[in-house]
């Protein structure tokens, strides 16, 4: 038998909904979601990788790269990539049968019983590459050899040859941000990566990051991560 046209299957989301069906997708599963219209004026999650496409081709909905799922009371649900698909469909287990009953499936399944929608997605988030401006290159190269340091916009314009107010309008032009949130998210991405490949107290990463105590470090950490630096080593840690 021909398989159903596209537009055949979107109505029968359509239909679904009104009828009260729950519906989920899962990771790039959004895309269909979203092409129904279901999810227009809603927040929604994808995986981080297909954030920009997903805001390109649906400029309604509301796209949150930095959740695991989303659940807004309105019977669907959008989860991020595998794993975070498996919390998803653990909390509804967790809302139909219980705490115990979902706990008993996560243990079967060797994964962590409950995390909560919020929680951050670990977004890989590189060193911009920057060709057509080789000097503001230079100036990151030497700022994220130096991110132990207190570092200043002045610090970084003084490297650049230019004035600090020239060198914000060019670094934000260029790189899409301020200097000091930029130095902020490379002492996150430096302090993840040594917690991942190094046994450093977390007190010895803050200060080779640049954040200077751990208290510190933890409050920007969890602040952009959604959770501390100790549970991210336990969850990435790669050292034998």
């Amino acid at each position: 038998m021909p398989s159903r046209r596209p537009d055949e299957f979107l109505d029968a989301l359509r239909s679904a909904h009104r009828r009260g069906a729950r519906l989920l997708s899962f990771c790039s599963g959004a895309f269909t979601l979203a092409a129904s219209g279901l999810l227009d004026g809603r927040h929604a999650a994808t995986h981080w990788l297909y954030t920009d496409e997903m805001r390109r081709r649906f400029p309604l909905v509301k796209w949150d790269a930095s959740v695991l799922y989303v659940d807004d009371g309105s019977g669907i649900f959008t989860s991020a990539g595998t794993a975070a698909a498996i919390d998803l469909c653990l909390h509804l287990v967790r809302q139909d049968h219980g705490a115990h009953v979902a706990n008993v499936v996560a243990r079967r399944m060797v994964v962590p019983p409950h995390r909560e929608g919020g929680q951050a997605q670990f977004v890989e988030a590189p060193l911009p590459i920057i060709a057509s401006d080789g000097e503001l290159s230079l100036t990151l190269e030497w700022a994220l050899a130096h991110l132990d340091e207190d570092l200043t916009v002045e610090d970084l314009a003084r490297q650049a040859n230019v004035s600090a107010r020239t060198f914000a309008r060019r670094f934000k032009a260029v790189v899409g941000t301020t200097p000091l949130q930029w130095l902020l998210n490379q002492r996150v991405l430096t302090a993840r990566r040594l917690l991942e490949t190094t046994n450093l107290s977390v007190e010895h990463i803050a200060s080779h990051v640049g954040f200077g105590t751990a208290t510190s470090l933890r409050t920007h950490f969890h602040r952009s991560l959604g959770t501390t630096p100790l549970a991210y080593r336990n969850t990435f840690e790669c050292v034998s």
